[in-house]
């Protein structure tokens, strides 16, 4: 049977008061690596352990900490599973596949840890979201990009749309699309909007 652990940066362990990563078997804190590997692209490093006690065999995954500082102040780890459920409710009823959202959370995710900060306030995961969601699909991003930019008029939408249609992204400037549907896809997403700003920031 494996048992698979999380273990996060010594930073954070000792931030935290992470004890020493015990054998899931006889609890003996002391085991040796007989085999380590990167995965995901090596943002995540998997050991393979032998108890020092029992020689039983478990496994455990390693990553650097990447913490999120909330509105209210408080931090927890960066998780690609709430990028995915803020982005796909931005994107409902859009042709947009699950496939998609995960390479964007990875996407937001590399973008993050490029600048070597250890934490990040939850607005830049917001803002992280924008380009690559752009490029997935435009109205979904206009539905986001009015939260994050604190959009407040018809305006402001008007004023994204001709930057779009100045600028279109990679992958959607061979798709054509019209001004009153991108609108009013828009205004009718101030309920997934607001649910996807709660489900990425709270």
């Amino acid at each position: 049977m494996v048992f698979d652990y999380i273990a996060l940066s010594s930073a954070l362990s000792r931030k935290q008061g992470v004890r020493p990563m015990n054998c899931p078997f006889c609890r003996n804190e002391d085991s040796r690596v007989v085999d380590s590997r990167p995965v995901e692209e090596g943002t995540l490093i998997r050991r393979r352990r032998e108890c020092s006690e029992c020689g039983r065999r478990f496994t455990t995954s390693e990553t650097s900490a990447l913490m999120i500082i909330k509105r209210s102040g408080a931090s927890e780890p960066f998780s690609r599973e709430k990028v995915i459920e803020g982005v796909a409710k931005a994107c409902q009823g859009r042709p947009v596949e699950s496939a998609d959202l995960a390479l964007l959370a990875q996407r937001v995710e590399e973008t993050l840890r490029s600048d070597g900060q250890a934490e990040v306030e939850a607005q830049e995961v917001g803002m992280a979201i924008l380009a690559p969601l752009r490029e997935l699909d435009e109205v979904a991003y206009l539905r986001f990009a009015s939260v994050y930019r604190n959009f407040t008029s018809l305006e402001d939408f008007e004023g994204e749309i001709a930057l779009l249609r100045a600028a279109p992204s990679k992958i959607s400037s061979t798709a054509s699309y019209n001004v009153s549907k991108v609108s009013q896809s828009a205004s009718n997403a101030t309920a997934p909007v607001a649910a996807s700003k709660n489900s990425v920031n709270n």
